[in-house]
């Protein structure tokens, strides 16, 4: 009987940011923990809770999430770090929320962090913190040269 390997991990930072959100929206558990690093380290933070930290314990929080429904969360104004190895993406993401009054629009400043193994890319930390709409504009150094 032939052994089954698990899907290759995504090729870059990016696929894996993708495939994310795409697994959110979806409440689908088993895509989203594919994306993430086995390292015992990993850590995750959701707005306005304690960091989370082990595969095992990332996952039981994303199923509590799950328990209520998909995310609907879409990334924007994505900024991105990139070295040989490692990859830090500054995300705003727009949650859409239905509540009695109908659909809301919430916000949430996030930071993914991404590693290259011999594996690939994988997810190594999730720190999402509250966000507002002003959030929805960034404050950014101005330029250095005048022309």
């Amino acid at each position: 009987m032939p052994s089954i390997k698990p899907p290759p991990l995504p090729a870059t930072p990016d696929e894996i940011e993708q495939q994310f959100y795409e697994a959110l929206q979806h409440a689908d558990i088993e895509a989203l923990m594919a994306l993430w690093s086995h390292d015992e380290d990993v850590v995750c933070v959701h707005p306005g809770g304690p960091r989370i930290v082990g595969p095992a314990a990332i996952r039981a929080a994303f199923e509590a999430m799950f328990a209520n429904g998909a995310i609907t969360a879409r990334p924007e104004k994505v900024r991105r770090l990139q070295g040989p190895g490692c990859a830090v993406h500054s995300v705003l993401e727009r949650i859409e929320i239905g509540t009695a009054a109908g659909a809301q629009t919430a916000w949430v400043v996030a930071t993914n962090v991404y590693l290259r193994s011999g594996a690939g890319w994988a997810m190594v930390a999730h720190h999402a913190s509250p966000g507002t709409a002003r959030e929805v504009h960034d404050i950014v150094d101005a330029p250095a040269t005048i022309h």
